[in-house]
């Protein structure tokens, strides 16, 4: 007997805690770099230079972008399982490579296989999540996604910094790389199951308009897309300024690596736990609004830091940049869940992803020549400011509502509307006689051929819904007329044999 497949957190709560654990997995393959990577770079390789240091960072944002972009384009071709693990795959030799590393060219190898394998194994993750939980909850299980893999990237980096404060630089933390990596595999292998099902299932219902070029739309032309997309490329632009220059600024003020394994560790801890909340908020809440002060969270957080010396001041500073962070990282997913078809999601999801992860590149880059040109807090207060102008692009472009452009309206949402009253009016375009033979008690009649003539005696202020029998035909084409003549349209999914079916007699 074929399995039934249902959309829902509850329904899959098995398969979706295992992709859970799996992230958390995923997450703590970064934390293993988190704490230590300057410091390594410094003592084992005599790298001195910021920029040359923050090279690791730029080669693993630029190859976990592509394979973000690659693995949305791919997810649907060789499916998701195998996405990830080819991600995992390729994550088991990276902490060996680090152990045995002769020169700074096998570390930026290293970083290279890390950020290919991140993008195949995070994405993967996210869409495989996104697929099980359907339209319902998507920002909860958003944040329970990041909540695994962000803690996961603390708890690593505050390990791997404690361990290298009583053992050494290498090879003791990147132990703990070489068990995340080979428990991972094994999970994936064993006990994840492909989630390409799921898909079909919730396109059935699909009602979504089909994006024209989805890299564009995304990247560019669409006000919500494009306006996440900028400020998840600057949220990762910041973060890379911290995962690079933080634990040099605390060297600098005298830190041992205990103590910079705390501080490092607070911001991603708190960014990761607190996503199990600000997720959630994201099902309920103004996602424009939690954008927005997320990112002027961190961008305030981030110019303070110059001017700390403080241990527990620097703890809490690390403390607010995580919660700006988990402000906007689970919602930045569910928004661009909400506003793509799921036929095009995926691919939607790995541009946003692409160039989400450009923004280490990016930060790297901009804050490492920063620092070597006029210090390190100058590089700092830089990328703060950005922080804040990304803050004001949300503010100004992102809608408040989230379109999602679909091209009709199920019969639920009709009746709900009419039920608060709200100004809507139902318009069969059939024929006279068809509409005599059987129509939904509530619309008016008129026929698809006298539409144009006769709209110019309909209320421009009024939402106007266009029914034919089975839906998509004659009144996707009335839709299209009211919509050129200045009304607001839509046509009823299902039609007017699906509106008689569930309310007989209304």
């Amino acid at each position: 007997m074929a399995e039934i497949i249902k959309l829902g957190l509850k329904e899959n709560w098995k398969q979706f805690s295992i992709l859970v654990l799996v992230n958390a997995f995923v997450g703590g393959m970064i934390g293993m770099e988190r704490t230590i990577f300057p410091q390594f770079a410094e003592l084992e390789f005599g790298v001195a230079s910021k920029t040359a240091i923050l090279s690791f960072i730029t080669a693993f944002g630029i190859t976990k972008a592509i394979a973000n972009y690659f693995t949305g384009k791919l997810a649907n071709k060789i499916g998701r399982k195998n996405l990830l693990l080819i991600g995992w795959g390729l994550a088991v030799p990276i902490p060996f490579i680090l152990i045995y590393a002769s020169g700074w060219t096998w570390v930026i190898l290293a970083n290279v296989l890390l950020g290919i394998s991140q993008g195949l194994t995070w994405s993967s993750t996210v869409v495989m999540k996104i697929d099980l939980v359907g339209e319902k909850d998507r920002g909860f299980a958003m944040g329970l996604n990041e909540f695994a893999g962000y803690f996961a990237v603390g708890l690593v980096a505050f390990l791997t910094g404690l361990v290298a404060n009583t053992y050494g630089i290498t090879p003791y933390p990147f132990y703990i790389g070489i068990f995340i990596s080979l428990v991972g595999f094994s999970l994936t292998a064993l006990w994840v199951k492909d989630t390409r099902v799921f898909v079909q299932k919730e396109s059935g219902d699909d009602n979504y308009v089909q994006l024209e070029h989805v890299f564009l739309e995304t990247t560019l032309k669409n006000k919500t897309l494009s306006a996440v997309t900028q400020a998840g490329l600057v949220n990762n632009l910041n973060d890379g300024m911290i995962w690079g220059l933080l634990p040099i600024l605390l060297v600098g003020l005298n830190f041992n690596n205990q103590h910079i394994g705390i501080i490092t560790a607070i911001y991603p801890t708190v960014w990761g736990f607190a996503q199990l909340f600000t997720g959630k908020m994201s099902d309920h809440y103004s996602k424009k609004a939690m954008l927005f002060w997320g990112m002027l969270l961190q961008g305030l957080s981030i110019l303070l830091i110059p001017f700390s010396t403080n241990f527990y001041v620097l703890a809490a500073i690390s403390t607010a940049l995580g919660l700006g962070t988990a402000l906007v990282y689970p919602t930045f997913l569910s928004t661009i869940a909400q506003a793509t078809s799921p036929k095009q999601r995926a691919e939607s999801i790995g541009t946003f992803r692409l160039w989400r992860d450009l923004g280490y590149a990016f930060g790297a880059i901009i804050s490492g020549l920063t620092a070597d040109l006029f210090g390190i807090d100058y590089a700092i207060l830089l990328i703060g400011f950005i922080t804040l102008a990304s803050s004001l692009i949300i503010k100004i472009r992102m809608p408040e509502q989230i379109k999602t452009n679909r091209e009709c309206i199920e019969v639920n949402e009709v009746k709900l509307a009419i039920q608060n009253n709200q100004k809507i009016q139902l318009i069969d375009v059939r024929s006279k006689e068809e509409y005599e033979q059987s129509h939904i008690p509530i619309a008016m009649n008129l026929a698809l051929s006298d539409l144009k003539e006769r709209s110019a005696l309909l209320d421009k202020d009024v939402q106007f819904v266009t029914v034919c029998g089975k839906g998509g035909g004659r009144s996707a084409e009335g839709a299209r007329i009211l919509k050129e003549s200045g009304f607001q349209a839509i046509w009823l999914c299902g039609g007017t044999n699906k509106w008689l079916s569930q309310f007989a007699g209304n």
